[in-house]
């Protein structure tokens, strides 16, 4: 539970942060929000989706497509295997995720297939190669912890965020050059 506290707690500094960059406080009124409420791990979800959709305008580049799915793909086999109701699943939240949708469907699945294939075949090989696909949003801020807070996101739907899940999303922070602190993992 303390890792969920943590994650609130980054995730409200986050989202000041973002509000005080836009100057519209980030839609949030004063005694809303995850903290008054006991910050369940849904609350968080919610928050970490609803600071996504904030930064929807600014997502738009290929890099970030492709990190977001490789983000997307290297949570899904974190455990060293994707069964195909995972996958289908993933691909669900991808397809149906607000700020994914500014990309055509098919190429999100394409790339996520393409990820979650080299990964189940040689996982070590994929791990690398979805790194260097995480590692090219680096170069926007935005963008670089928009690709973290999907993977968590994506991580955390099914209920719980489990210590392989943390590792893959460990390892797409030291790619994007951000501290795992920042997401409380």
């Amino acid at each position: 539970m303390a890792m969920w506290d943590r994650l609130k707690e980054q995730a409200k500094t986050l989202q000041q942060s973002q509000g005080a960059r836009t100057g519209s406080g980030g839609g949030h009124q004063q005694g809303q929000g995850p903290s008054s409420s006991g910050g369940s791990k849904n609350q968080l979800m919610g928050l970490f989706k609803s600071q996504l959709a904030s930064a929807k305008a600014e997502l738009k580049s290929g890099a970030y497509r492709d990190a977001s799915m490789a983000m997307c793909a290297l949570v899904a086999a974190a455990d060293g295997r994707v069964d195909p109701a995972e996958r289908q699943r993933v691909e669900e939240l991808i397809v149906s995720n607000e700020v994914l949708q500014n990309f055509p469907a098919d190429q999100l699945r394409k790339r996520f297939n393409e990820h979650v294939d080299r990964l189940t075949a040689n996982f070590e090989q994929g791990k690398a190669r979805a790194l260097e696909d995480i590692a090219k949003a680096a170069k926007k801020p935005v963008e670089a912890r928009a690709v973290v807070q999907t993977g968590i996101v994506v991580a955390g739907a099914d209920g719980s965020f489990e210590p392989a899940e943390q590792y893959a999303v460990r390892d797409a922070c030291s790619a994007l050059g951000l501290s795992p602190t920042e997401f409380g993992v």
